[in-house]
């Protein structure tokens, strides 16, 4: 027989328990020269000890009601599992094999006596346990095991828990970490699967959401202090400001006093269900270290009537359980005299008062009558009704409407584990609390969190304050509620710390990863230009649009500067003074010599080719008005060809003029009679004919490819290039071709005239104002190609404008300087007097 620790009570159905009333364990020394000693378990847990008085409160509760069981007694066999799974083994065992029979001789085919098991607390004890029963079909209804491996229906097909699977705490931490922008995380687990298995969760979890894991440790179950001391100094020195522990509190309990011995602050430290409402460690001399603790617990609940029930304990009145006398001897601190040899040792008893038992409960405060926290309790209530509401309605079944063969039913009097395991798999009932209770096809239990942070109290104590739940079945998206306003941080900040290995990369930059590190450690780069970003911790920036930039932020594309001459900036105000200056000239020119029409330095210039030229020139000036502004189709259209048509013109007539100065001199010659067939006449149509030809290239021009307003990227990044487009190079280069002809031959024609014997030889004039005109042009065409948008146009315009000039100064003021400053020589004798060239002597 195995000797346990564990009080019971007969009833027609028997539950078993099984609570981790002690937290340590002093292995003997095993010399294997005599029968080993069991190992002695120390250390009274009083909130262990609040459970199976839960589970006992809750069988006297089942008991009394006249509905759920009536006439059906309900006892209980609890063992004291010691918080280790060799006690839980041999718990399951003693189980197995009935209280008083070897385990060896167990008739393994047979069924077992025991219908249904409440436990056990841990996860690692309840796979012990679990692995050995499920052999048997006894199904478990745990009060504390998270892990989700026993959600594994094929291995554990008869477990089932009111205590939510580590899954769901799991993904409640991952969201409170996403919550406050948490993403450098260290992470700690106790050496269970509890620990191992909850941590591997959280870190799935969390790795979905870009969120990395700083360090992990693991804290041993058998204490190490150097092991300690290695944890502590890897929290030190690591940056990650946000601890996440996956332990149990035993477990937990050595790090935490360590750590405060050590004054180690700063870190904000989430809690796992499992120590985040320990009285054992939220004590007054943990406050400076851990205030500011956050973390998920069990749903909280107040069961009414219990904590009556708990201050009825008394060592007088349990005679039969040694836990009460333990108790007592713990709250009070003090030790019975006693000569009754207990099977499990009390704690140590050094320095103790004696113990009266006139000390009243209600009188101090202490974890085991403390019901303001109930949660693994409830969990212990809900559980024992859970079982009690199976019964029920396997009581209730009526033969030939039964589940089993032949559509029978079991008996409650003579109960197989394998029968009740049907009505707990279909169990669901709601609670005096109006909680609905019920087990999913995992055997799991409806996952809800309350969200419990760590405050100081005015007496320096921690209280557990609620500021909000998680609810994993919600559907509406907000399964994560929190009141932010309500949490005190670590530190007594009321603003959420940060834990980040790089802060994040604004807008306008993007994240570049280290090479060898994680992808929470990043450099930020700014976008290069013409590139933005418009997110936190972008990866990658986006090109704008062509006609887009970035700003100087890199956040935003704006449009682009659209660059053009507009009449409004200097240089266009310049331009368009000078053009209109130089249509004023021409038109004061023209004015001057109309008034003096009659004189005859007038009449001896061709005075209808004169003044045909300066209305050629008037429209020259004013052609480059149409190369200023917001480019338009009809700008475009008109710019070139009114340019190449009215320089056309001009030349034209000066081309005239040159031939009428040669005619002119010939006539003079004896039996020359060409002036007859060059009169004004044939002038001006030689003009005209010299002008369709530009007329009819223009037309082409236009009719075939003409020329059209765009907008140019190609030349800068930043701004925008508005020009015309000549849409016909060739064309183009067809008008200037065609004017560059008529000025070549303009030129060559005055400059042999330019000798010739008279007082006002026009030829001379013509001569300097070609040479001008020619310069100016070839000087334009490599200028105008290597000279984009604006200064391009601005390069042409001022070439029109020079040579305009050029003509209107070169040909008209000797006209203008002879007749209004020099009348004398504006007579006919003076202009027929002729000049001969000087002979050599």
């Amino acid at each position: 027989m195995f000797d346990l620790s564990g009080i019971s009570m007969n009833g027609d159905v028997v539950l078993t328990g099984l609570f981790p009333i002690h937290f340590q364990t002093i292995q003997p020394n095993l010399s294997f020269k005599v029968e080993p000693a069991p190992p002695v378990c120390k250390g009274f847990n009083s909130r262990s000890f609040r459970w199976m008085q839960t589970m006992i409160f809750a069988l006297q509760e089942i008991n009394k009601d006249p509905v759920l069981l009536p006439n059906i007694t309900l006892g209980y066999n609890i063992y004291d599992t010691c918080t280790t799974p060799s006690h839980s083994l041999r718990a399951a065992l003693t189980l197995a094999s009935g209280p008083h029979e070897d385990v060896f001789k167990y008739n393994c085919v047979g069924s077992s006596s025991i219908p249904v098991i409440v436990g056990d607390a841990g996860s690692t004890q309840s796979l012990v346990v679990a692995r050995t029963m499920m052999s048997f079909n006894i199904p478990m209804v745990s009060y504390f095991s998270s892990c989700t491996c026993l959600s594994n229906r094929n291995e554990f097909p008869a477990f089932f828990r009111t205590m939510p699977s580590d899954a769901h705490q799991a993904q409640g931490v991952a969201q409170l970490v996403k919550r406050f922008g948490w993403t450098w995380i260290g992470s700690i687990a106790g050496d269970d699967d509890y620990g191992h298995n909850g941590i591997q969760a959280f870190s799935d979890a969390v790795r979905k959401l870009g969120i990395c894991i700083a360090f992990t440790e693991v804290i041993p179950k058998v204490y190490s202090r150097q092991r300690i001391l290695q944890i502590t100094e890897t929290i030190k020195t690591s940056t990650a400001r946000v601890i996440v522990m996956f332990a149990l509190e035993g477990d937990a309990y050595p790090l935490i006093r360590e750590i405060v011995r050590q004054n180690l602050t700063g870190r904000q430290w989430i809690a796992s269900e499992a120590w985040v409402t320990s009285a054992l460690i939220a004590t007054k001399e943990n406050i400076l270290t851990l205030s500011g603790t956050i973390g998920l617990a069990i749903h909280k609940a107040e069961i009414q009537g219990l904590k009556n029930f708990l201050l009825q304990a008394h060592p007088s009145k349990s005679l039969k359980n040694p836990f009460v006398r333990e108790l007592w001897e713990t709250i009070f601190n003090c030790s019975f005299q006693t000569t009754i040899e207990y099977k499990v040792q009390p704690a140590s008893k050094v320095s103790w008062k004696k113990c009266t038992g006139s000390e009243k409960l209600n009188n101090i405060h202490n974890i085991y009558s403390e019901v303001s926290e109930l949660r693994i309790s409830y969990n212990v209530y809900k559980a024992v009704y859970a079982i009690a509401h199976s019964l029920h309605n396997l009581h209730s079944c009526e033969n030939g409407n039964g589940p089993f063969g032949n559509q029978t039913c079991a008996s409650i009097f003579n109960l197989k584990s394998w029968q009740l395991l049907h009505y707990l798999k279909e169990v669901k009932y709601t609670s005096k609390l109006g909680e609905e209770v019920y087990f999913d096809d995992n055997g799991d239990s409806v996952a809800t969190y309350d969200i419990v942070n760590w405050q100081k109290n005015e007496n320096g104590s921690i209280k557990f304050v609620h500021v909000g739940h998680f609810d994993a079945t919600s559907d509406s998206g907000h399964d994560l509620v929190l009141n932010e306003k309500m949490i005190i941080w670590t530190g007594g900040k009321i603003e959420a710390p940060e834990s980040l290995c790089s802060k994040s990369c604004p807008a306008g930059s993007r994240k570049a990863i280290r090479n060898g590190e994680q992808i929470c450690c990043f450099d930020c780069l700014p976008c290069a230009d013409g590139e933005i970003s418009t997110e936190i911790d972008s990866l990658n920036c986006v090109p704008c649009a062509l006609e887009d930039w970035s700003n100087l932020q890199k956040n935003q594309c704006i449009p682009k500067e659209i660059e053009f001459l507009a009449f409004d900036e200097a240089m266009g105000i310049t331009l368009t003074t000078v053009s209109l200056l130089g249509t004023a000239s021409t038109m004061s020119v023209a004015g001057v010599l109309w008034y003096y029409r009659k004189t005859p330095i007038v009449r001896a210039n061709n005075s209808e080719l004169s003044f045909l030229l300066l209305i050629s020139l008037m429209f020259c000036f004013l052609c480059s008005l149409t190369f200023i502004g917001q480019p338009s189709v009809w700008s475009c259209m008109l710019r070139h060809t009114l340019f190449g048509v009215s320089f056309v013109l001009c030349i034209s007539c000066v081309l005239a003029k040159t031939l009428v100065v040669l005619m002119a001199f010939r006539a003079t010659l004896p039996n020359n009679n060409m002036m007859k067939w060059f009169g004004t006449l044939q002038q001006l149509l030689s003009v005209l004919a010299c002008t369709v030809v530009q007329v009819v290239i223009c037309v082409a021009w236009l009719l075939v490819s003409s020329p059209f307003p765009v907008k140019q990227t190609k030349y800068y990044n930043k701004k925008i290039i508005f020009e015309c487009d000549l849409g016909s190079v060739m064309a183009f280069c067809c008008v200037l071709g065609y004017i560059g002809l008529l000025s070549c031959m303009s030129f060559v024609l005055a400059f042999l005239a330019r000798k010739l014997p008279d007082n006002f030889n026009e030829a001379k004039f013509i001569t300097f104002s070609m040479l001008i005109f020619c310069a100016v042009w070839l000087a334009f065409v490599p200028a105008y190609i290597s000279s984009p948008g604006k200064y391009a146009v601005t390069i042409e315009i001022f070439a029109i404008l020079a040579s305009s000039f050029g003509l209107l100064i070169c040909i008209f003021a000797p006209k203008c300087y002879i007749i209004l400053l020099k009348p004398e020589r504006n007579t006919k004798k003076y202009l027929m007097a002729k000049t001969c060239p000087k002979k050599s002597t």
